[in-house]
């Protein structure tokens, strides 16, 4: 379905168009900001697969397992 759909040609096209819309000036903002958004993102997905392991180590009564009565 998306074979070839990133060809150097397609991307020089979509290129062009980008600057004809935001303009030589917009450009480097767009993407500064995207380029942000993207590293705040992987952090929070970071923190919030270390973060369990962090709560386990930090309360080992959470984790311990009662065996009944």
């Amino acid at each position: 379905m998306f074979e070839g759909l990133f060809q150097p040609m397609h991307l020089i096209v979509v290129l062009f168009i980008a600057l004809l819309v935001f303009g030589p000036r917009k450009l480097p903002e767009l993407g500064k900001g995207l380029g942000d958004g993207i590293r705040s993102f992987k952090d929070s997905m970071r923190e919030k697969e270390a973060s369990p392991a962090t709560e386990q180590a930090a309360d080992p009564a959470k984790t311990s397992t009662v065996t009944g009565a």
